[in-house]
Protein backbone atom coordinates (compact mmCIF):
# COMPACT_ATOMS: atom_id res chain seq x y z
CA UNK A 1 0.00 0.00 0.00
CA UNK A 2 2.67 2.38 0.79
CA UNK A 3 4.43 1.96 -2.46
CA UNK A 4 1.15 2.41 -4.58
CA UNK A 5 0.93 5.76 -2.39
CA UNK A 6 3.96 6.76 -3.22
CA UNK A 7 3.55 5.82 -7.29
CA UNK A 8 0.61 7.66 -7.25
CA UNK A 9 2.00 10.47 -5.36
CA UNK A 10 5.17 10.48 -7.94
CA UNK A 11 2.62 10.48 -10.89
CA UNK A 12 0.40 13.37 -9.30
CA UNK A 13 3.52 15.47 -9.42
CA UNK A 14 4.51 15.00 -13.13
CA UNK A 15 1.21 15.57 -14.35
CA UNK A 16 1.37 18.98 -12.84
CA UNK A 17 4.77 19.64 -14.04
CA UNK A 18 5.06 21.87 -16.98
CA UNK A 19 7.37 22.27 -19.98
CA UNK A 20 9.29 24.66 -19.84
CA UNK A 21 8.69 27.11 -23.69
CA UNK A 22 11.68 26.09 -26.12
CA UNK A 23 14.37 28.92 -27.07
CA UNK A 24 13.67 30.91 -30.13
CA UNK A 25 16.34 31.84 -32.59
CA UNK A 26 15.19 34.61 -34.52
CA UNK A 27 16.87 36.61 -37.12
CA UNK A 28 16.55 40.69 -37.79
CA UNK A 29 17.68 40.88 -41.74
CA UNK A 30 16.96 44.14 -44.06
CA UNK A 31 17.11 42.13 -47.33
CA UNK A 32 17.52 45.25 -49.38
CA UNK A 33 14.17 44.06 -51.88
CA UNK A 34 15.36 40.86 -52.79
CA UNK A 35 19.11 42.28 -53.84
CA UNK A 36 22.47 42.76 -52.81
CA UNK A 37 24.75 45.59 -52.50
CA UNK A 38 25.78 44.94 -56.34
CA UNK A 39 21.96 44.04 -57.72
CA UNK A 40 22.33 40.56 -57.80
CA UNK A 41 19.15 38.35 -56.69
CA UNK A 42 19.82 37.63 -52.92
CA UNK A 43 16.25 35.74 -51.72
CA UNK A 44 18.20 31.57 -52.49
CA UNK A 45 21.00 33.05 -50.41
CA UNK A 46 18.78 34.31 -47.77
CA UNK A 47 16.96 31.25 -47.11
CA UNK A 48 19.87 29.00 -46.59
CA UNK A 49 21.24 31.86 -44.24
CA UNK A 50 17.67 31.16 -42.27
CA UNK A 51 18.48 27.70 -42.55
CA UNK A 52 22.09 27.70 -41.43
CA UNK A 53 21.30 29.52 -38.59
CA UNK A 54 18.49 27.55 -37.40
CA UNK A 55 15.97 30.62 -37.20
CA UNK A 56 12.78 30.46 -36.06
CA UNK A 57 11.25 33.60 -36.60
CA UNK A 58 12.75 35.82 -39.15
CA UNK A 59 11.64 39.92 -39.24
CA UNK A 60 12.45 41.05 -42.75
CA UNK A 61 12.56 44.63 -43.99
CA UNK A 62 12.78 46.06 -47.62
CA UNK A 63 10.28 43.01 -48.86
CA UNK A 64 8.56 43.60 -52.49
CA UNK A 65 5.55 41.64 -53.17
CA UNK A 66 4.82 41.98 -57.47
CA UNK A 67 6.74 45.42 -58.58
CA UNK A 68 8.42 45.61 -61.58
CA UNK A 69 11.75 45.98 -60.11
CA UNK A 70 11.88 42.63 -58.71
CA UNK A 71 10.50 41.14 -61.64
CA UNK A 72 6.64 40.98 -60.49
CA UNK A 73 8.13 38.19 -57.52
CA UNK A 74 5.92 37.82 -54.57
CA UNK A 75 9.20 38.01 -52.47
CA UNK A 76 7.86 36.70 -49.31
CA UNK A 77 5.70 33.93 -51.21
CA UNK A 78 9.66 32.79 -52.55
CA UNK A 79 11.45 32.30 -49.04
CA UNK A 80 7.93 30.69 -47.50
CA UNK A 81 8.40 28.34 -50.44
CA UNK A 82 11.97 27.93 -49.79
CA UNK A 83 11.90 27.80 -46.18
CA UNK A 84 8.60 26.27 -45.80
CA UNK A 85 8.01 28.68 -42.99
CA UNK A 86 4.70 30.20 -42.38
CA UNK A 87 4.24 34.24 -43.14
CA UNK A 88 2.79 37.51 -42.76
CA UNK A 89 2.95 40.57 -45.05
CA UNK A 90 2.80 44.50 -44.13
CA UNK A 91 2.35 46.81 -46.39
CA UNK A 92 4.12 50.29 -46.20
CA UNK A 93 3.02 51.31 -49.50
CA UNK A 94 2.06 51.05 -53.30
CA UNK A 95 5.28 50.87 -55.35
CA UNK A 96 5.94 49.92 -58.95
CA UNK A 97 2.68 47.93 -60.02
CA UNK A 98 2.70 46.13 -56.64
CA UNK A 99 3.82 46.01 -52.71
CA UNK A 100 6.53 47.31 -50.59
CA UNK A 101 6.96 47.10 -47.07
CA UNK A 102 7.66 44.44 -44.23
CA UNK A 103 7.73 40.54 -43.36
CA UNK A 104 7.96 37.97 -40.87
CA UNK A 105 8.46 34.54 -41.53
CA UNK A 106 7.91 31.58 -38.44
CA UNK A 107 8.31 27.91 -38.37
CA UNK A 108 5.29 27.94 -36.70
CA UNK A 109 1.74 29.02 -38.47
CA UNK A 110 0.97 32.88 -37.55
CA UNK A 111 -2.35 32.76 -36.39
CA UNK A 112 -3.18 36.47 -36.60
CA UNK A 113 -1.29 39.53 -38.21
CA UNK A 114 -1.74 43.82 -37.65
CA UNK A 115 -0.16 46.32 -40.35
CA UNK A 116 -0.04 49.42 -38.11
CA UNK A 117 0.78 52.70 -39.56
CA UNK A 118 3.43 55.37 -37.94
CA UNK A 119 2.55 58.03 -39.65
CA UNK A 120 4.49 61.41 -39.78
CA UNK A 121 3.44 65.05 -39.75
CA UNK A 122 4.32 66.49 -42.03
CA UNK A 123 4.30 63.83 -44.65
CA UNK A 124 7.59 62.82 -45.81
CA UNK A 125 8.51 63.68 -49.24
CA UNK A 126 11.48 61.83 -50.33
CA UNK A 127 13.30 62.89 -54.21
CA UNK A 128 11.12 62.68 -56.98
CA UNK A 129 8.11 64.10 -54.38
CA UNK A 130 7.46 60.47 -53.42
CA UNK A 131 6.39 59.65 -49.89
CA UNK A 132 7.40 56.50 -48.13
CA UNK A 133 5.13 56.01 -45.41
CA UNK A 134 6.50 53.98 -42.23
CA UNK A 135 4.68 50.85 -40.45
CA UNK A 136 4.94 48.14 -37.71
CA UNK A 137 4.06 44.48 -38.47
CA UNK A 138 2.62 42.85 -35.46
CA UNK A 139 1.90 38.85 -35.49
CA UNK A 140 0.89 35.73 -33.00
CA UNK A 141 3.03 32.74 -33.96
CA UNK A 142 1.82 29.73 -32.48
CA UNK A 143 4.92 28.35 -31.05
CA UNK A 144 5.65 25.47 -28.99
CA UNK A 145 4.54 26.64 -24.81
CA UNK A 146 2.49 29.59 -26.09
CA UNK A 147 1.13 31.48 -28.47
CA UNK A 148 4.29 34.56 -28.92
CA UNK A 149 3.63 38.07 -30.16
CA UNK A 150 6.40 39.68 -31.79
CA UNK A 151 6.61 43.64 -33.86
CA UNK A 152 8.53 44.08 -36.37
CA UNK A 153 8.93 47.76 -37.73
CA UNK A 154 11.76 49.15 -40.68
CA UNK A 155 12.60 53.35 -39.38
CA UNK A 156 12.84 56.54 -41.70
CA UNK A 157 16.54 56.23 -42.76
CA UNK A 158 16.97 60.39 -42.65
CA UNK A 159 20.11 62.25 -41.39
CA UNK A 160 18.05 63.90 -38.96
CA UNK A 161 15.98 62.13 -36.34
CA UNK A 162 12.83 63.97 -36.09
CA UNK A 163 10.62 61.19 -38.64
CA UNK A 164 11.94 58.73 -36.91
CA UNK A 165 11.07 59.90 -33.55
CA UNK A 166 7.35 60.45 -34.28
CA UNK A 167 7.59 57.20 -36.18
CA UNK A 168 9.18 55.38 -32.93
CA UNK A 169 6.18 57.46 -30.52
CA UNK A 170 3.43 55.59 -32.73
CA UNK A 171 5.41 51.77 -32.55
CA UNK A 172 5.99 52.71 -28.75
CA UNK A 173 2.09 53.39 -27.88
CA UNK A 174 1.41 50.31 -29.75
CA UNK A 175 3.56 48.36 -28.22
CA UNK A 176 2.16 49.48 -24.89
CA UNK A 177 -1.43 48.27 -25.48
CA UNK A 178 -0.76 45.41 -27.96
CA UNK A 179 2.24 43.94 -25.54
CA UNK A 180 4.80 41.86 -27.72
CA UNK A 181 7.14 40.04 -26.19
CA UNK A 182 9.49 41.28 -28.62
CA UNK A 183 9.99 43.91 -30.89
CA UNK A 184 12.51 44.55 -33.42
CA UNK A 185 13.32 45.65 -37.20
CA UNK A 186 15.71 48.18 -38.97
CA UNK A 187 15.32 51.27 -36.27
CA UNK A 188 17.85 53.29 -38.51
CA UNK A 189 19.18 54.65 -35.11
CA UNK A 190 22.34 53.93 -33.46
CA UNK A 191 22.68 53.26 -29.82
CA UNK A 192 23.28 56.70 -28.04
CA UNK A 193 20.76 58.27 -30.61
CA UNK A 194 17.63 59.97 -29.41
CA UNK A 195 15.56 57.38 -30.96
CA UNK A 196 17.61 54.82 -28.90
CA UNK A 197 17.32 56.10 -25.55
CA UNK A 198 13.53 56.70 -25.78
CA UNK A 199 13.02 53.14 -26.81
CA UNK A 200 14.87 52.18 -23.89
CA UNK A 201 13.48 54.64 -21.37
CA UNK A 202 10.07 53.28 -22.56
CA UNK A 203 10.67 49.79 -20.90
CA UNK A 204 12.75 48.14 -23.82
CA UNK A 205 15.51 46.09 -23.38
CA UNK A 206 18.15 46.21 -26.22
CA UNK A 207 19.29 42.36 -26.24
CA UNK A 208 22.84 42.92 -27.59
CA UNK A 209 23.30 44.85 -24.55
CA UNK A 210 22.20 41.78 -22.92
CA UNK A 211 23.92 39.27 -24.79
CA UNK A 212 25.47 40.53 -28.03
CA UNK A 213 29.48 39.22 -28.56
CA UNK A 214 31.39 41.61 -30.64
CA UNK A 215 30.67 45.37 -31.77
CA UNK A 216 26.98 44.30 -33.15
CA UNK A 217 27.63 46.10 -36.39
CA UNK A 218 25.68 45.75 -39.27
CA UNK A 219 25.31 48.12 -42.08
CA UNK A 220 26.92 48.53 -44.53
CA UNK A 221 27.43 44.63 -45.18
CA UNK A 222 30.61 44.89 -47.06
CA UNK A 223 32.33 46.60 -44.02
CA UNK A 224 29.67 47.74 -41.62
CA UNK A 225 30.12 51.04 -39.43
CA UNK A 226 26.46 51.27 -37.82
CA UNK A 227 24.42 48.99 -35.65
CA UNK A 228 21.16 50.16 -36.86
CA UNK A 229 19.05 46.46 -37.14
CA UNK A 230 18.01 45.83 -33.42
CA UNK A 231 15.96 42.95 -31.20
CA UNK A 232 14.37 45.03 -28.42
CA UNK A 233 12.98 42.56 -24.98
CA UNK A 234 10.44 43.24 -23.06
CA UNK A 235 8.87 41.61 -19.47
CA UNK A 236 9.19 37.70 -19.90
CA UNK A 237 11.89 37.45 -22.66
CA UNK A 238 15.85 37.38 -22.40
CA UNK A 239 18.56 36.31 -24.48
CA UNK A 240 21.52 34.21 -23.90
CA UNK A 241 23.36 34.98 -27.35
CA UNK A 242 23.37 37.44 -29.77
CA UNK A 243 25.58 36.88 -32.99
CA UNK A 244 25.55 39.26 -36.86
CA UNK A 245 26.87 37.00 -39.63
CA UNK A 246 29.15 37.77 -41.40
CA UNK A 247 27.50 37.88 -45.16
CA UNK A 248 27.43 40.56 -48.59
CA UNK A 249 23.80 38.65 -49.16
CA UNK A 250 22.35 41.85 -48.76
CA UNK A 251 23.64 45.51 -48.27
CA UNK A 252 22.87 44.59 -44.24
CA UNK A 253 24.29 41.86 -42.79
CA UNK A 254 21.73 40.11 -40.48
CA UNK A 255 21.59 39.63 -36.32
CA UNK A 256 20.53 36.59 -34.49
CA UNK A 257 19.68 36.26 -31.18
CA UNK A 258 18.49 33.73 -28.98
CA UNK A 259 15.24 34.30 -26.95
CA UNK A 260 14.23 32.60 -23.62
CA UNK A 261 10.84 33.09 -22.48
CA UNK A 262 9.97 32.79 -19.00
Amino acid sequence: MRRLTLALVVLAFAGCATTAPRPLTVMVYNIHAGKDAAGADNLERVAELIRKEGADVVLLQEVDRGTERSGRVDQLARLMSLTKFHGAFGKSLDYQGGDYGIAILSRWPVVASETIPLPVVPPQTRAGGSIEPRVALVADIAAPGGTVRIFNTHLDASREETYRLQELDHLLAAIGTKRPLLAGGDFNAEPGSRVHERAVAAGLRDAWLECGSGDGLTFPAHAPVKRIDDLFLRDGARCSEARVIATEASDHRPVVIRVTRS
